[in-house]
């Protein structure tokens, strides 16, 4: 008879055990599904390109990372976003679960020269990077989690992002022209278990406000599609927000 349920953290793992093995993209486990959709780097996969995101790039432009801030890069892939804010002088951490997509980004930045402190593995493990942060950013890992991760998701935010620090997203958008499940959370619970998240959650602009409540928006809009080519990524399948950190 199982009754150890105390924590948290147990709490957490028992809702992870609920998807059937082969439907975790974010635990620890997923790493290996991680490393073969990282295998062919010559698939045409949007973000396989060496682009910031566009929207990425206007915060900068607008003056809202200052030179030589401290940030964390969020389920980092090959690196694009990292090695940008990089070579701004940034000092950059950047985590993701696949040892293939750390590789890749390692190679990138050593062809450029750009110095990331790369680190492999679940960005929720107490042993990753700790902060403060004046930005921390995802573009594209958000969106993987299920419902009940985004209690870890905040609670890492809460760790990690310094007071009047941003957070910034990409993630997938609802509706017309955007991407991933529009299935109710509690579906994925009752009904979806073997099927995972679909390729990932889609959100509404009123979903992420109430999901980020405790910061404050500073931006929340629709992803510019940017040309071939741009020197920027953009797809408009996805919102971009920015939030700020109440604290002075």
């Amino acid at each position: 008879m199982d009754r150890d349920i105390r924590t948290v953290d147990d709490v957490m793992a028992l809702l992870d055990g609920l998807f059937a093995p082969e439907a975790d993209r974010w635990t620890g486990g997923a790493a290996g599904w991680w490393d073969g959709f990282y295998a062919d780097r010559s698939r045409p996969v949007p973000f396989f390109v060496g682009k910031p995101d566009e929207n990425l790039v206007s915060y900068v432009e607008r003056g809202l990372l200052a030179p030589g801030a401290r940030v964390l890069d969020l389920g980092c892939g090959p690196g694009r976003n990292a090695l940008y804010l990089a070579s701004l002088g940034c000092e950059v951490d950047a985590v993701d679960l696949s040892p293939a997509a750390i590789a890749w980004a390692g190679e990138r930045a050593r062809e450029t020269g750009a110095k990331v402190r790369f680190h492999c593995g679940n960005a929720f493990d107490a042993d990753r990077p700790g902060g403060p942060y004046d930005l921390v950013y995802d573009s594209g890992c958000f969106h993987h989690l299920p419902p009940h991760r985004r209690v870890s998701y905040l609670a890492l935010l809460d760790r990690v992002l310094a007071p009047g620090g941003h957070f910034g997203l990409a993630c997938f958008a609802a509706g017309p022209g955007g991407m991933g499940s529009e299935l109710p959370d509690a579906s994925f619970y009752r009904e979806n278990r073997e099927g995972g998240l679909h390729g990932g959650l889609a959100y509404t602009p009123g979903a992420l406000r109430r999901v980020f409540a405790g910061l404050t928006e500073v931006e929340l809009r629709r992803m510019r599609d940017e040309p071939h080519e741009s020197p920027r990524f953009g797809e408009p399948f996805l919102w971009t927000a920015l939030f700020r950190h109440a604290g002075a």
